[in-house]
This record gives C-alpha cells, sequence and structure tokens, in this order.
C-alpha cells in the first residue's frame, strides 16, 4: 500500500495542484486535443488525465510526467527544478553536495 501523507497539503501546493492541473488542460485544448487523444498519446487512462487536470495530488509524478510529454512540454520540467539555475545554486555551484544531510530547525523560507 503506498505511502500517504499524513495532514492536508499546505496552501501553496493545493494552489500550485489547480495551476498546473489548468495548464495541462490549456495546453491539451490549446493543441487541439481531446482527453482520449492526449491520453492515449500519453500512455495513461482518460480517468487519469482527468485527475491530472483537475489539480489531483494523488496523481504519480511518472503520470503527470507522461501527460508533460504527451503534450511536448516534459522538457521545460527538469529546466524548473534545477537548483543550479537559481541564484542559490549558482553561489555554491563550486560546493561539494554533502553525502548526507542532517536535520535542522525548520525555518520560515523551508516550507
Amino acid at each position: 500500500m503506498p505511502a500517504t501523507p499524513t495532514s492536508p497539503p499546505p496552501l501553496a501546493v493545493r494552489r500550485a495542484l489547480r495551476d498546473i492541473g489548468g495548464h495541462v488542460q490549456a495546453w491539451r485544448k490549446l493543441r487541439g486535443l481531446t482527453q482520449n487523444q492526449l491520453a492515449d498519446r500519453a500512455g495513461v487512462d482518460r480517468k487519469s488525465l482527468m485527475r491530472v487536470e483537475r489539480g489531483d495530488g494523488a496523481v504519480s509524478l511518472e503520470i503527470v510526467l507522461r501527460v508533460l510529454h504527451g503534450l511536448g512540454a516534459l522538457d521545460k520540467v527538469p529546466a524548473a527544478v534545477d537548483p543550479y539555475a537559481t541564484d542559490v545554486g549558482r553561489l555554491r555551484a563550486d560546493d561539494q553536495l554533502p553525502r548526507r544531510v542532517r536535520p535542522r530547525e525548520a525555518s520560515r523560507d523551508d516550507g
């Protein structure tokens, strides 16, 4: 049985899920694809695509990436989460990443 979060997602996460779902739906419509066509292209079932478009957080990352691939938008995702494309990442690019990260006090920037 897959692990599930024990608390509801933060507002920022819910907002991002909704926004990404809306963007996927807009991309699909701009490309002139039906849900069935995109689901076939992505190799997922239509119900999974509908869940992505609704912003359902229980959809696997693989399904979301498959849908983005079906839309031709997958190449933008790795760049969006590349830590070295940020100011902090560029400043620390020469630092060696630690093998382990020990827990520390949570700060306001962490979440």
